[in-house]
């Protein structure tokens, strides 16, 4: 379905405690909305990055992705067990700390999404030497109507990275 991807990419920005000083997070549970933390909890657990680029607050078929997956019991214990959720939201009706914003228009660049829904699966490394990151993308995907549907593409995707 999808060919296995390497994208070795730095990005140079820093999230940190500018971030944490905003206590800005997501209104889903379990999903972290800083790369630096889905990173290093990524690294303790040897779990890739799910990335959901959304348009949380105008986004249809976002909404839709939500509803139908995302919001589940059956995809929060996949998920538990399967990968490090990352939101990367670019709302229209709200503002999100300025910190946030670069950090998600930066990775939205570096991914080269350009349409709502897109999740990307990846690794990725802090690089100590440039303060960014070193990307190894796994595959991507969009809006999927039921949650085996969601899981088993990104279940055909890690298997391919392995």
């Amino acid at each position: 379905m999808f060919r296995s991807v390497i994208v070795l990419c730095l990005i140079a920005f820093a999230v940190s405690a500018t971030t944490a000083q905003t206590e800005y997070k997501s209104k889903k549970e379990g999903w972290e909305v800083e790369m630096a933390k889905a990173v290093k909890i990524s690294q303790d657990s040897g779990k890739p990055i799910l990335a959901n680029f959304t348009g949380t607050d105008w986004c249809g078929w976002c909404i839709r992705l939500d509803q139908s997956v995302f919001s589940k019991p059956d995809f929060k214990k996949w998920a538990e067990e399967n990968v490090v959720l990352l939101e990367l939201d670019f709302p229209k009706r709200s503002k999100l700390p300025a910190e946030i914003q670069k950090q998600n228009s930066e990775l939205q660049r570096a991914f080269q999404v350009s349409g709502f829904p897109t999740v990307w699966v990846f690794n990725a490394d802090k690089d100590p030497q440039t303060n960014g990151f070193s990307i190894q993308a796994l595959g991507k995907t969009g809006y999927a109507k039921t949650v085996s549907e969601f899981t088993s593409a990104i279940d055909q995707m890690l298997a391919k990275s392995k």
